[in-house]
């Protein structure tokens, strides 16, 4: 087991916990917040009989990076350690592994998944742990899991035997305040959330920081507006004629946009609560040629190009049933195809910014073996039309430029898996890779200390995110480079977050300033409201929940409007599936490929897509429960229709009628009278 040596700030920032106090500790992206937590730890187990630690993730990749460069090699000799991430089998014994070890990692869903379990191997109390450590802990508010895990323990406090807490951040953030006040204010609801008795920063050791734990150089790589877009005029033509014939009224037309974007979505939801097929489609035909549009912006027109034709690809494949409103979209698209693909191949219309940004990589990998760099991009779409662009560009190819996508991992069938993840990030730490292509996935907690290259291209995000950002770049002689288009948002944004970066410090110090008991009342207040709020939302759920019977409820397909289903046949299997118990169901859907899954599950595993059979609309997946299969739907692809008032819902939890949980036994009896 290897010693654990710590600079002097960080031995500051640990006093308050090692006297067993709750607290935050705030430290610069690199500057060890880790490091200081497993000699917190360490000191913990030590001196306290039965002690038993839980640090908690917001990231699966970041359990094994704990476990791997952090707790394992500084604790493992003497105490049991294990890492439990979602593609591990032990998350299903949480409860028995927690017994067995002396220290958890783990995300903090699978703690707030095995809080809520009743099974007797599954289920743990907060008052099994001693201590508990909160990476990333800036999220600990609003809905985000780690705040519904420190809900249950302020609710708890009175009780004995709540575990210590200490909380990790980098960037605790305004919360979206522009004030000052507003920024306090966040930054004190954080500390109440986390039940914290201060957040603390190097005093003494604040220069002996700085030296250690130098900045990036910042760049703004600027770039002037093409002169001549005449693939993405065509583009807005086609959408023109689309906002002809729909016969919408009030909705803006700044074709390419963030804005255009929100307002298309706003209006497939109202349309589709209105019954209205005809609007419906159009704007979910104008998001697509809006998505084509930000990709123009991004990347290659070709990429753009691309985007579209697939989803009319995929979309005549699956519709059936068409309109004149489908003959009139897909003709569009159809007849002005061989335009927009001889558009697409005009290279001296090509986006400039890739131009700069094929400039910005160079610059770093030309000639240097050991370069390492992030390239963060908004969306998994981007992600893979640049690493496209890298992947066929010569000169980068040249430079020696071995890239990668990193994106969220998530069960669906098109997403990077956790395995998947694992890999990539492990092949840029041994450096097999140099470059990884990334969502926001990256931006926390990553820590390869080779990376000399951020890029952030064609984002808009928060101070929290560029912060965040910006820390993966660990080396010596670093850069932190914004590409974007002159006087576009991207910087208009990056400049509000230097100042929001600014006004989150001061805040900060002002509360370090503060008299201790003026900051207790003043957490002691906040938590009061924190508890009252919550309660007040747990019986506007079960209101919410009770106002409509389940028999009352219809649900129509999302795409033709069509009824197939009612509330209670509807039920609910482990907490989160929800399936159609009536077996007259299967006459509104066809199934279409099996679900492949990198991932085995418990008690069940998928079958095949399931889409309306009138319309091809698709609604979920079959799941095979028990060797009964099942057909799963997301409600997202529902209009809920009660007694006549209609409404849209993104997720099962805010339905107007309660499910009941499956009967496993009933069900199959009634299905199978003659089994017994």
């Amino acid at each position: 087991m290897e010693e654990i040596s710590l600079y002097g700030y960080q031995e500051e920032v640990i006093q308050p916990a090692l006297e067993g106090r709750n607290i935050i500790i705030w430290l610069p992206t690199g500057g060890g917040k880790t490091r200081a937590a497993v000699y917190v730890a360490k000191r913990h187990l030590e001196s306290r009989s039965g002690a038993k630690v839980a640090v908690l993730v917001n990231k699966v990749h970041l359990v094994d990076q704990h476990f791997n460069k952090e707790f394992q090699p500084f604790l493992g000799g003497r105490y049991r350690v294990a890492p439990i991430s979602g593609d591990c089998d032990q998350k299903d014994f949480f409860g028995r592994v927690v017994q067995d070890s002396d220290v958890i990692i783990c995300t903090a869903q699978i703690l707030e998944n095995s809080l809520r379990s009743t099974e007797e191997d599954k289920h743990v109390e907060l008052t099994d742990f001693t201590l508990l450590i909160i990476d990333e802990c800036h999220h600990t508010h609003k809905d985000n899991v780690y705040n519904k895990i420190m809900q249950r323990y302020v609710q708890a406090k009175p009780k004995s035997g709540l575990p210590q807490v200490l909380g990790l951040t980098a960037s605790p953030g305004t919360g979206g305040a522009k004030t000052f006040q507003g920024a306090k204010e966040h930054v004190l609801q954080i500390c109440a959330n986390l039940d914290a008795s201060a957040i603390v920063s190097p005093q003494e050791n604040s220069e002996e920081l700085q030296r250690k734990v130098p900045k990036p150089v910042k760049k703004y790589d600027i770039v002037n507006q093409r002169p001549k877009d005449p693939f993405g005029d065509h583009l807005k033509s086609m959408m023109s004629k689309i906002h002809e014939f729909s016969a919408v009224e009030n909705l803006r037309s700044d074709f390419g946009s963030q804005e255009y974007e929100a307002d298309v979505v706003q209006l497939e939801k109202q349309a589709a609560v209105e019954g209205n097929r005809k609007l419906a489609q159009c704007a979910l035909h104008l998001r697509q040629y809006n998505d084509a549009l930000l990709i123009n912006d991004t990347v290659r027109m070709a990429d753009a190009f691309r985007l579209l034709r697939d989803f009319y690809s995929r979309e005549a494949e699956k519709r059936v049933g068409l309109d004149d409103t489908d003959h009139f979209l897909f003709d569009l698209f159809q007849v002005n195809e061989a335009e927009l693909q001889a558009l697409a191949a005009l290279t001296q219309f090509e986006n400039p910014k890739l131009g700069q940004l094929q400039k910005t990589l160079l610059e770093q990998f030309v000639g240097q073996n050991k370069s390492r760099g992030i390239l963060f991009s908004k969306t998994r779409v981007s992600t893979h039309c640049l690493f496209d662009w890298v992947s066929d560009n010569r000169p980068m190819q040249d430079a020696g430029i071995k890239a990668a996508i990193l994106t969220g991992a998530s069960n669906q069938a098109s997403h990077m898996t956790q395995k998947d993840q694992k890999q990539t990030i492990r092949q840029f730490r041994e450096g097999a890779l140099n470059l990884l292509i990334s969502t926001s996935v990256a931006e926390e907690g990553l820590d390869i200390p080779e990376c000399n290259l951020v890029v952030r291209y064609g984002l808009l995000t928060n101070e929290i995110a560029m912060q965040q950002a910006s820390g993966r770049a660990r080396a010596e002689d670093s850069v932190y480079s914004v590409v974007a288009r002159a006087g576009g948002q991207e910087v208009r944004r990056e400049r509000t977050n230097e100042y929001l970066e600014e006004l989150s410090r001061r805040a900060i110090a002002e509360i370090q300033s503060m008299e201790q008991l003026a900051f207790q009342q003043q957490v002691a207040e906040l938590q009061r409201q924190s508890v009252i709020s919550l309660r007040l939302a747990e019986l506007q759920l079960t209101e919410r929940q009770n106002r409509c019977l389940a028999s009352d409820v219809r649900l129509h397909c999302r795409l033709c409007n069509t009824p197939v289903a009612q509330g209670n046949d509807m039920q609910l299997i482990n907490g989160s599936q929800y399936v159609n118990i009536n077996p007259n169901f299967e006459v509104y859907y066809k199934a279409g490929a099996k679900v492949e899954l990198d991932r085995t599950f418990e008690d069940w595993e998928p079958g095949r897509e399931i889409s309306c059979a009138n319309c091809g609309k698709e609604w979920g997946m079959e799941m095979i429960y028990k060797e009964v299969t099942l057909p799963n739907l997301g409600i997202k692809n529902f209009v809920l229709d009660s007694l006549g008032h209609r409404q849209s819902v993104k997720k099962w939890k805010d339905v107007p009628f309660c499910v009941e949980d499956f009967k496993y036994t009933d069900y199959v009896l009634k299905k199978f009278p003659d089994l017994l």
